[in-house]
């Protein structure tokens, strides 16, 4: 049951000084209910990007990681051709960050992407990697990384706050504001966009103040793919027009799409 609740934990010390929220935001990157969520994380940082920094959260129930992490190291010396289990996309995303914040959004936008399309076993190790490679990830350090000690403590790390804030339904959503000694407001469960917009109005103590968003091929840019459901609701409009404009864009060379399950995706075309 969706629900919503105060916390009394805080925000870490990587909170921003500059924007007065920081969300952190509780998914299981197998789920789609992950891509739901992106969907509307994405329109509010495109439309209220100066009031928040949201960090995501893995949060896939595994109750050890060691033969996971003997499985992969088997995987990089070449002992395995593939190995398959449901927590190596969240072990993958963490080796992911160990390049860096952006590499690791990188991958899990992919990831993410990959899911929609539901082309792929994305609990494959060898899906992993491919991933990573279009992810434009360094291989020979994803490798060693995914395997490693360092990556398999990253995600104890997250499940480690998923308990502490008592997080038990995905996905969902903790916003915490700069003042450390005010609770932290738990939203369980997905809402429509409104409720969330709601709340950041409610935790500012203030009305919000809407960017307009940029052309399509700077969110292209920005976000790597979008769907055409993305980018109408970025747009406000309806689906059908959304579509309408795309393939104008892509007459004219501009981007290109990919289908399939019923999901559009539209990227950039490069020469």
């Amino acid at each position: 049951m969706t629900h919503v609740q105060l916390l009394t934990e805080q925000a870490t010390s990587s909170q921003s000084l500059h924007k007065p929220l920081e969300l952190y935001i509780f998914i299981d990157p197998l789920c789609t209910t992950a891509v739901d969520m992106q969907c509307i994380v994405r329109k509010l940082q495109v439309q209220y990007e100066q009031y928040f920094t949201c960090r995501f959260i893995l949060s896939t129930k595994l109750a050890s990681l060691n033969c996971i992490e003997e499985k992969t190291k088997g995987c990089i010396s070449g002992q395995d051709v593939d190995v398959k289990h449901p927590v190596l996309p969240s072990v993958a995303v963490k080796a992911a960050e160990l390049q860096g914040k952006r590499a690791g959004l990188r991958f899990l936008t992919k990831l993410q992407e990959c899911l929609m399309l539901k082309q792929k076993n994305l609990q494959s190790y060898n899906t992993l990697l491919e991933i990573a490679q279009q992810s434009q990830l360094d291989m020979q350090e994803f490798r060693n990384d995914f395997g490693s000690k360092e990556a398999a403590h990253a995600f104890q790390c997250d499940l480690h706050i998923t308990n502490e804030m008592d997080v038990s339904e995905l996905p969902t959503i903790v916003f915490f504001n700069e003042c450390i000694e005010d609770e932290g407001l738990k939203v369980s469960g997905l809402y429509t966009y409104e409720v969330y917009e709601h709340i950041l109005s409610e935790m500012l103590n203030a009305p919000l103040i809407p960017n307009q968003p940029p052309p399509v091929e700077e969110l292209l840019g920005r976000f790597h793919s979008l769907s055409t459901q993305e980018i109408a609701a970025m747009y406000n409009l309806t689906e059908a027009a959304a579509e309408r404009e795309m393939k104008k864009r892509m007459l004219q060379q501009k981007v290109e799409r990919t289908q399939a399950n019923d999901v559009t995706l539209w990227r950039l075309k490069h020469a």
